[in-house]
């Protein structure tokens, strides 16, 4: 009986881990290093989740229609000491985001690497040592596609 029990709390643990290890990835296991990309849009979620912090950005394209994107970024924690508290944004905020396309084609998910707050300070946003490009603002940064 015991071994049974065993048997299952060990399942019950691997299967609960199993989401979290997906989650904390490298940058190149995701994104694109070759898809500089910038983002202008409104705040429509935020989650300070760990290990990466995600936040949602409705962005208008230049035909008017209105995407959502979500941006991933660092952990709460890691915002934190870089200045960058959940109080200093709220929904309904503008934010500028630059960062790296996802890898897979159609998806709107962007690794935020630099974050323009709505008072101008400028936050790195990135996971330290994921692997992915510096802290430094993309030069050639283009615009989300159909902007």
């Amino acid at each position: 009986m015991k071994k049974v029990f065993f048997r299952a709390v060990l399942v019950l643990a691997v299967c609960s881990i199993g989401p979290l290890a997906y989650a904390h990835h490298s940058f190149a296991a995701l994104f694109d290093a070759n898809k500089p990309i910038r983002l202008k849009g409104t705040l429509t979620k935020i989650e300070w989740t760990n290990p990466h912090s995600y936040f949602h950005l409705d962005v208008v394209d230049s035909k008017g229609v209105t995407h959502n994107w979500a941006v991933e970024g660092a952990g709460p924690g890691a915002l934190s000491r870089r200045g960058f508290k959940k109080g200093d944004i709220n929904i309904g905020d503008t934010l500028i985001v630059d960062g790296y396309l996802v890898k897979k084609s159609g998806v709107r998910l962007i690794d935020g690497r630099v974050v323009t707050l709505p008072d101008g300070r400028v936050i790195n946003g990135g996971t330290e040592g994921d692997g992915g490009p510096g802290d430094a603002r993309p030069a050639d940064a283009q615009k989300a596609p159909g902007t």
